[in-house]
């Protein structure tokens, strides 16, 4: 194998989960040439990654004339092409790419019968409720070509890059990172109770970190937790550090706390402790992979408090937990009362436990 392709045409954190496949190709054929398709914005956790050669974007809408000029560059370029996601696009993308496809197909769909026949090896994929993490699944993508077929996989965050010199000069020893942001409001922790956290955090005289994209969305979650405290002891880093700064960021700090979203997937994999709150969605399928993990399954299906590794997962306590739907009206801006339920003591009491700090308590 000499041109080897990999599909990966989903969000930004889903894009990370693809690289311990991208490990075990280059691993497998390293002289290979590995260039990764995906859609334009969701790339950057590979723009740094030292087994990627090349990125290729594309817009989430083609139109006629995009997927023609696409058709073209990709026809028959690539010796194999790994298919990660199970769309009918990513398909049919292999299947022009490469003669020979490795991919994923859902279990149970009226779309498996063709995309099947496109394939030469079939993961089968049994969805959000299934036991097995998405780490895990791609993984299985090289089953054929490599001699240990249950490796453990291993999420491989971008290389380091330098901080801005004002950020290197103000961080400090034992600084914690709070990522409030969530992209969908059913995944949104309380901005109330992040607020209680920071506070707690401040009293006790920890450095918080506030991270987050320039995003609107982002900078409204962020913008009621400016005003609780005074550089350096909170520092507002939102929108001014790309994922490879942010890598150098987690490489130094304490701990980080944040919902269920792609900083928090980066967090677990440079290595620092993670507090990742989670509601609907279910950790068994997309907790946060763990540094250096000793075997695929992790993480219970349920509970209140769980840790594995450098990862602890907060769970509310309703019996429908997680429902693997988006929130109770299960809708992008629905709300999830799995989330309200989990108190910000909750998350403190697991930050004292990993920060070895007693006196961390809410006002």
């Amino acid at each position: 194998m000499k041109r080897i392709l990999v599909i990966t045409t989903r969000q930004i954190g889903d894009v990370l989960l693809t690289t311990p496949l991208i490990r075990a190709a280059r691993q497998r054929w390293p002289q290979a040439r590995i260039d990764v398709l995906g859609f334009k914005g969701t790339l950057g956790m590979l723009r740094v990654n030292p087994h990627v050669n090349t990125l290729i974007e594309t817009p989430a809408r083609l139109g006629l004339k995009g997927g023609w000029q696409l058709l073209r560059q990709l026809w028959r370029s690539y010796d194999i092409a790994f298919v990660a996601q199970s769309s009918d696009r990513a398909h049919l993308m292999g299947w022009v790419a490469a003669p020979l496809r490795s991919g994923i197909v859902p279990l149970q769909s009226s779309s498996s019968w063709w995309k099947k026949r496109l394939l030469d090896h079939v993961v089968e994929s049994p969805g959000d409720r299934s036991d097995i993490h998405v780490t895990s699944e791609k993984l299985a993508l090289m089953a054929p070509w490599t001699k240990d077929a249950v490796s453990v996989p291993e999420v491989v965050p971008p290389s380091p890059t330098p901080l801005p010199a004002l950020l290197a000069e103000q961080l400090q020893p034992g600084a914690v990172v709070v990522h409030a942001p969530s992209m969908w409001t059913y995944k949104q922790w309380p901005l109330a109770h992040f607020g209680v956290l920071v506070q707690a955090l401040l009293r006790q005289g920890r450095q918080v970190v506030l991270t987050g994209s320039a995003s609107a969305r982002d900078q409204a979650c962020i913008a009621p937790l400016r005003g609780l405290g005074m550089a350096p002891q909170l520092l507002d880093v939102s929108g001014q550090l790309d994922f490879g700064q942010l890598s150098t960021l987690f490489g130094r700090a304490a701990l980080y706390i944040g919902p269920d979203t792609s900083i928090s997937h980066l967090a677990a994999a440079v290595g620092l402790p993670v507090i990742a709150i989670f509601g609907p969605t279910n950790p068994q399928r997309w907790a946060p992979w763990p540094a250096r993990a000793t075997t695929q399954a992790l993480f219970a299906r349920s509970a209140l408090v769980q840790q594995a590794g450098n990862v602890t997962l907060l769970q509310g306590q309703q019996a429908c937990v997680p429902c693997s739907h988006a929130g109770c009206e299960d809708h992008v801006d629905s709300r999830s009362d799995c989330l309200t339920n989990i108190t910000p003591e909750r998350v403190l009491a697991q930050a004292a436990r990993l920060l070895n700090a007693p006196d961390l308590k809410p006002a």
